[in-house]
């Protein structure tokens, strides 16, 4: 895996780390394949309880490379093609689509700014700690772009579709408090802290319940596109799954020995 996407696997934490501190961890092509397939082999990895997604430097992402991309728009333009903008279909969407679809939880560790495509990966996750340095904004309509990486899927859901519409068409940066305020944010620590606590909540979740959390996920957003009744009654499917599990029958038991369980992730 390339160098500018780090990917290391231990006691079922798989840790993703974007690693282009240098240009504000923008996404060149390089990035987007290497971050796609950290996504997926996390996502495939059944030894993967959990994933944390973080960044060195002082950014968490920035979105797009542009000094790249304006490159290959000129190349396009020669050419009479339209490849540039591909990489949404090619990069964008299947990290998105890793992130929010695999069956285990994912935490964001957001160092810096996420802009762009960089808050659709922190919103993404499902769970967010930043540092209280961090910020974010949209960007795309600043650079004349529609939005991208899951964020008008995503930032409505957060926080209602009035704001995220005057967010997407008035882009600004947003501090770590404000996204707080907003509900973009789960959780805020000093910037030097954000490393362990990140790190913390994530292993948290990987020595947890991992199907039921899967059964979360997948409850989550199902429901956020039916009714009721439909949500209703994928809870009694996916409850029955829970429940038949070994780690229910393990929690079951530590709670009536009054004991911390010990998840096997089955």
């Amino acid at each position: 895996m390339a160098d500018s996407v780090l990917y290391e696997v231990s006691d079922g934490l798989a840790t993703i780390t974007i690693n282009r501190p240098e240009a504000m961890n923008a996404m060149n092509t390089e990035a987007k394949v290497a971050l796609r397939e950290a996504a997926r082999s996390a996502a495939a990895d059944e030894a993967v309880r959990a994933v944390l997604l973080t960044a060195n430097g002082r950014a968490f992402c920035v979105g797009q490379d542009l000094k790249e991309h304006i490159g290959s728009l000129t190349a396009d333009r020669e050419a009479g093609t339209g490849e540039t903008m591909s990489t949404v279909r090619e990069h964008y969407n299947p990290i998105v689509r890793a992130l929010t679809g695999m069956p285990k939880p994912v935490v964001a560790g957001v160092n810096g700014a996420a802009a762009g495509a960089g808050l659709g990966f922190a919103l993404a996750a499902d769970y967010r700690v930043v540092a209280d340095t961090a910020k974010f904004n949209t960007s795309f309509a600043g650079v004349a772009l529609t939005a991208d990486s899951g964020v008008s899927w995503t930032l409505p859901r957060l926080i209602g579709p009035a704001r995220a519409a005057d967010l997407l068409l008035f882009p600004r940066n947003i501090s770590a408090q404000e996204a707080y305020e907003l509900g973009i944010v789960n959780k805020i620590v000093p910037a030097a802290d954000l490393a362990a606590e990140a790190a913390q909540v994530a292993r948290a979740l990987a020595d947890g319940p991992t199907l039921a959390y899967a059964a979360l996920k997948e409850s989550l957003a199902y429901a956020a596109g039916h009714t009721l009744d439909e949500a209703l009654e994928k809870e009694d499917e996916l409850q029955a799954r829970a429940g038949a599990s070994e780690d229910h029958t393990i929690a079951v038991r530590a709670f009536i020995a009054k004991e911390k369980p010990k998840y096997l992730g089955r």
